[in-house]
């Protein structure tokens, strides 16, 4: 934990510190949705393949599914979410930084 100069230095680090937690949760969700997509999509390739289905065709299939969508369309958004997160969490360290330099002993 740094030295801190002042209250408002604290409190920058203090939310570039939760930015970031929700960043790292955003991230885990999509990385869950992915894993939904990577799974529904063996899983298609593997009952296809039983039916005499081509790999190709089973793609063409998963990709048209409702889960399939979704699972791209949640993994995108939570990725959008975590960026804008990390993006914001810079910044106020980036905040608290300056702060420290300003306050802080010379």
């Amino acid at each position: 934990m740094p030295e801190f100069h002042s209250d408002e230095e604290h409190a920058a680090w203090t939310l570039a510190e939760s930015l970031i937690e929700q960043a790292r949760a955003m991230m885990r969700q999509a990385e869950a949705a992915l894993e939904t997509w990577r799974l529904g999509k063996e899983m298609t390739l593997q009952r296809c393949a039983r039916r005499g289905i081509s790999p190709t065709d089973a793609e063409i299939r998963w990709s048209e599914t409702a889960n399939a969508k979704n699972a791209l369309t949640d993994n995108s958004f939570h990725v959008s979410l975590a960026t804008m997160y990390y993006g914001a969490a810079a910044a106020h360290y980036s905040r608290a930084q300056y702060l420290h330099s300003r306050y802080g002993r010379f």
